[in-house]
């Protein structure tokens, strides 16, 4: 019994000297990593020098009380700059952060490219959003209750031809039209275009009404369609500019003369001849997916990439050729691409229509859709309704013209 007692007091005491030691190691280390930080301070403190109106610096002991403190004051001031910051998003059109901005581009082939000295490429700025405040987004939400949204959809029913156009998800409808009927006094004489605009209506307007009086003064000069056609839009372009506008528009046209059509365009509206009811696409799109265009633009110097699996001009125009658009105008020329045909039994129609068409129907389905309906208005309205039915937001305008009339008999 008394060895019993004997061995559990000395098992206590042993205990009580095992936790006396850890107590004793556990405070050394505490001790040393203080030290430690505290030494690291006093270091940062006396290797940093002091401007005249700095406070004077707090002790070693002070400076390792208040370390926490600070460094959750600036965690928090780091956190309110990048709120701040975050009010001004910046955006780069640019898919190649950090590139150099002068490219020199190699490439070969024709395609309409004329060879010698390359310029170098011209990568767009950098875009710094302004800040919005409360005050203007109450202005322009009062402004768009007093704006009377124009009509979605309207049509007409014109001399030898029909149209219909419907507004897209915009509030602004940016496609137009225009036509000259009975040019010079001569029935068998016309002007139609359609017209798809981009960055407003100012381009879209003043096309519609300027594009075809131009090329019918100057067929009244010249007498030769070609010359005429190009003059046109060469005119039509310079004047607009000469506006200072920054908005742009694609345009397509045709001339109606002598038993000949003249089929002329620049961006991608599309004219489609209906021949025996087969479609034969009398236009080619001026988009960048055209290598003699994208060649073109790089050799004058512009900047085009793909972004979004489309090709762009500069990060923001998807198309290379338009009337307009005066801060990209030393790559987006107005040259219209022109065909001429002659007007023969088997040419029934054309297909006029702005790409919200063309995007999702094709030529063909188009020709048939007309065909069935006998060339009517309805045509154009079950056109820009099957375009819909697939997902199309854009505006659509479809213009149909019978060619029976305008043949030399």
């Amino acid at each position: 019994m008394n060895n019993k007692s004997t061995n559990k007091h000395k098992s206590m005491i042993d205990l009580r000297e095992f936790l006396w030691d850890f107590s004793i190691v556990s405070l050394v280390v505490y001790l040393f990593k203080c030290l430690k930080k505290a030494i690291s301070m006093a270091s940062l403190i006396l290797n940093s020098p002091l401007s005249p109106s700095s406070p004077q610096p707090l002790s070693w002991v002070g400076q390792f009380l208040h370390h926490d403190h600070k460094e959750k004051k600036i965690l928090q001031e780091n956190i309110e700059n990048t709120k701040t910051y975050n009010h001004k998003p910046v955006i780069s059109l640019s898919s190649e952060e950090g590139s150099n901005n002068n490219i020199i581009t190699k490439a070969s082939g024709s395609g309409g490219v004329n060879k010698g000295p390359i310029k170098l490429r011209k990568r767009p700025a950098r875009l710094v959003l302004p800040d919005i405040c409360a005050a203007s987004l109450e202005l322009c939400d009062e402004i768009g209750k007093n704006i009377k949204l124009e009509k979605k959809e309207f049509e007409i029913q014109g001399k030898d031809f029909v149209l219909a156009c419907q507004r897209g998800s915009r509030q602004v409808m940016e496609d137009g039209y225009g036509f000259i009927v009975d040019v010079l006094g001569d029935p068998k004489q016309a002007f139609f275009t359609v017209i798809d605009g981009h960055g407003g209506r100012a381009a879209v307007d003043y096309v519609a009404e300027n594009l075809g009086k131009n090329i019918v003064k100057e067929l009244g000069i010249v007498g030769e369609e070609e010359h005429a056609i190009r003059a046109g839009y060469r005119v039509t372009d310079t004047a607009f500019l000469s506006q200072g506008v920054g908005s742009g528009a694609c345009a397509a046209s045709v001339v109606l003369k002598a038993g000949e059509l003249h089929v002329a365009n620049v961006g991608d509206c599309r004219v489609v001849l209906s021949r025996n009811g087969v479609a034969d696409s009398l236009t080619i799109d001026h988009r960048l997916s055209r290598e003699d265009e994208r060649l073109r633009i790089e050799y004058s110097g512009g900047f085009v990439f793909c972004r979004n699996g489309v090709w762009r001009v500069q990060g923001s125009l998807a198309v290379s050729r338009a009337i307009g658009d005066m801060h990209l105008k030393e790559w987006i020329i107005s040259e219209p691409e022109i065909k001429k045909l002659p007007l023969t039994s088997d040419c029934e129609f054309l297909i006029m229509a702005s790409d919200g068409l063309w995007d999702k129907v094709n030529v063909q389905e188009a020709v048939d859709v007309v065909s069935k309906e006998k060339n009517s208005i309805e045509s154009c309205k079950k056109l820009i309704e099957m375009s819909s039915s697939r997902g199309n937001m854009d505006d659509i305008t479809v213009m149909v013209i019978n060619l029976q009339n305008f043949a030399i008999n």
